[in-house]
């Protein structure tokens, strides 16, 4: 996790719960803008697909369980 992230969440922790309600409401704005259609991977999400790739090399189709579980 990069220190930007850290020192974001660390901010967003000290809000009162009412403020959290409009914190999360306002990121879901900014993430939805950015990737409308949740196509993006996180850098997790994207190293997880390159490990299944690899060992699927063989051309073989895998499903998402293969990917997610």
């Amino acid at each position: 996790m990069s220190a930007l992230t850290t020192q974001t969440i660390n901010l967003v922790q000290m809000l009162p719960e009412d403020e959290l309600v409009t914190i999360n409401s306002l990121l879901k704005m900014l993430v939805r803008s950015w990737d409308p259609d949740f196509t993006k991977l996180t850098e997790e999400e994207r190293r997880q697909l390159e490990q299944i790739e690899q060992e699927m090399d063989n051309g073989e189709y895998y499903s998402e369980d293969d990917v997610w579980d």
